[in-house]
């Protein structure tokens, strides 16, 4: 499965507490956070999330007074064995596609994991990385 989701990037102080302030905001609204990653700098993070109701997840954290950006990502279901990843980066690179950023996850015990990734064409991304699904 290949889609495009919607992705919160949300600006946070690198404190403790921020992430477990999202969090818990998320949760009491009943808000499943589907994936999540976070790059820090000296004086700030930004944790790059989908959920499960995005729109609602950016009302939500926007009251918090948060600077939240909102951006398409691809989503595909990807293979748990070597090599799944490099195909679709040289399916990309063949495409002169850019990988702005990606995350995935699976464990080792996962027959599929999930790869995100920000790509400088999203629309043309999916149609390449669907051929593959």
């Amino acid at each position: 499965m290949v889609k495009v989701e919607k992705q919160l990037s949300i600006f946070l102080e690198n404190r403790p507490g921020g992430l477990a302030k999202i969090c818990g905001t998320l949760s009491e609204a009943g808000i499943n956070i589907l994936a999540l990653t976070i790059h820090d700098t000296v004086d700030h993070a930004i944790v790059r999330l989908l959920a499960d109701r995005p729109v609602k997840a950016l009302l939500i954290l926007e009251q918090l007074g948060l600077y939240i950006l909102e951006s398409d990502v691809i989503v595909m279901d990807l293979d748990n064995q070597p090599g799944a990843l490099g195909e679709v980066a040289r399916k990309l690179a063949r495409a002169d596609i850019n990988i702005e950023y990606a995350y995935c996850s699976a464990t080792e015990h996962q027959g599929a994991g999930c790869l995100i990734l920000r790509t400088d064409e999203p629309d043309r991304t999916l149609e390449l990385l669907s051929e593959m699904g």
